[in-house]
């Protein structure tokens, strides 16, 4: 039979081209796209035909195989499904029901028992001082030299928003001036890692930090660490990159066991302590959407409770 009159049946869709034309029609926040891409390449060859559920609860027992902790399992089914929720609203496609949609509630629980590691490290007395003082060049207690920082003004600035505003790493790096309004004493945040827009309120040792590091600084961008490129890869590359930075000047200045992250934890912390805020204040200033998670921020220090006891 002639090629021409032959019928040519169509291609299967895959999960791997569901994800990526769903990453081009719709708006989703970075963090889904970057667990959509790592998963693109490990699951990304099965036809839609063949996702059921017999196949979304073997993939999460793999994931469980792998060692993955809960959270990360629920934020891996959860990026995947979004997904799939909106292949089964396209009407060209062989997904009738989502799968992923099926799962049990406690899907993500591992026989092991094994439990999300919450992480709630607050900076000790001292360690703030010793930390600007490595950004100052300083050289710390027992070393022979100062530690090399190319980038140390911008540092001190990233160190002080952290503290200040509990803002992302990512939030801090991307910043531009337009961003900024010291007369309203806010910096106005785009695109945040939930994917919604928010301001967030300058204390006056941020707008004291950020007015005299404007001052002898030109160009749009305040980070010269970031090149513009929004892209996922580059702002998981730029991050990695920064928090490997991090990791050394906090040991240099005998936090060993102190991560970027945990500055954000440290300046909610200091909202609830500080401030006469409500919860959801702080939860609109942190960016914060769960209750929950905000609540474990919000662990004040045994010494502060002890003093307001009768």
């Amino acid at each position: 039979m002639p090629e021409e009159f032959k019928v040519k049946t169509k291609e299967p869709a895959t999960l791997g081209s569901s994800i990526s034309d769903y990453i081009k029609s719709e708006h989703i926040t970075d963090d889904d796209i970057g667990w959509l891409r790592a998963m693109e390449s490990v699951i990304g060859s099965r036809t839609l035909d063949r996702v059921n559920y017999l196949w979304a609860d073997g993939w999460v027992k793999d994931l469980k195989v792998m060692g993955g902790a809960p959270s990360t399992i629920r934020k891996k089914v959860g990026a995947l499904a979004r997904c799939l929720d909106w292949v089964v609203r396209r009407s060209d496609t062989m997904l009738a029901a989502n799968p992923l949609r099926m799962l049990p509630k406690r899907y993500a629980t591992t026989a092991t028992g094994r439990k999300d590691v919450e992480r709630d490290r607050r900076l000790c007395e001292g360690e703030e001082a010793r930390i600007l003082s490595i950004l100052s060049k300083e050289k710390p207690e027992g070393r022979e030299r100062a530690l090399t920082l190319k980038d140390a003004p911008e540092l001190r600035l990233m160190f002080i928003l952290a503290l200040e505003t509990a803002m992302r790493m990512r939030e801090i790096y991307t910043l531009t001036k337009d961003q900024i309004d010291l007369g309203c004493r806010t910096i106005f945040l785009e695109k945040t890692k939930n994917g919604s827009k928010r301001q967030v309120p300058m204390s006056s040792v941020a707008i004291s930090v950020v007015k005299e590091y404007l001052t002898a600084h030109s160009g749009d961008r305040l980070f010269t660490i970031w090149n513009g490129d929004a892209s996922p890869a580059h702002l998981r590359y730029l991050s990695n990159k920064l928090s490997s930075q991090w990791s050394r000047i906090f040991s240099a200045a005998g936090c060993q066991d102190l991560r970027f992250h945990d500055l954000r934890h440290e300046a909610v912390s200091r909202m609830f302590e500080r401030t006469k805020w409500s919860d959801v204040k702080i939860a609109k200033v942190s960016g914060h959407t769960s209750t929950k998670m905000l609540m474990r921020y919000a662990n004040l220090r045994a010494s502060d409770l002890a003093e307001s006891m009768w």
